[in-house]
């Protein structure tokens, strides 16, 4: 038996939207880092069996010519590191900051800037948006003195690199920026 052919004669009518309809490009995309930086890649060559020490998933406003500090973000309020969802931070390994041991597991960053220090803290509230954050969930909090950049950084950035005994966690926009410091105490082989 032969089957008929159905294939299409004709290609069906392209449809085009005005330019109006389509909804434009997030200007605060999301984000992931890790550490080690290089994990990604050493994951994708299957060469690493064992997860990251940490990833953050954060949105990256953009500055657009704008004084962020003591004006987008308002000094002494809760900002959430970044735009639109909540920045989230997953351990994969207890790690210490400021000598206080942080559990493995996953949590929300926030900060309270001032400006000559922030307050970052760690939350446990993880299905927040925003900055609808139950501050009663809040488990961790760490004074950081703020660092005055020498070029405005155009886009929030959050970026982790190998220090001593673990990374440095630096957060910065504009002309400010924090580093805190991730001491890894038993690190997996």
């Amino acid at each position: 038996m032969q089957l008929a052919d159905t294939t299409a004669k004709t290609p069906p009518p392209i449809r085009y939207e005005p330019i109006a309809a389509v909804s434009s490009l997030d200007k605060s995309p999301m984000d992931v880092i890790y550490f080690p930086p290089e994990y990604p890649k050493l994951k994708m060559l299957d060469s690493i069996k064992t997860p990251p020490v940490f990833r953050i998933f954060y949105s990256r406003p953009q500055r657009s010519g704008r004084k962020i500090f003591g004006n987008v973000v308002k000094y002494g309020e809760h900002w959430r590191l970044g735009a639109n969802e909540a920045t989230e931070i997953e351990f994969f390994e207890d790690v210490y900051i400021q000598q206080t041991k942080i559990p493995a597991g996953r949590y929300i960053l926030y900060c309270i800037p001032q400006p000559a220090e922030w307050t970052i803290v760690i939350n446990k509230d993880l299905y927040s948006w925003g900055l609808k954050i139950d501050t009663n969930k809040d488990i961790f909090k760490f004074t950081v003195p703020t660092i005055k950049t020498e070029k405005p950084i155009e886009e929030f950035t959050i970026d982790a690199t190998q220090s001593g005994a673990g990374a440095d966690l630096w957060i910065g926009w504009d002309d400010t920026k924090i580093v805190l410091p991730v001491e890894i105490r038993n690190p997996k082989p």
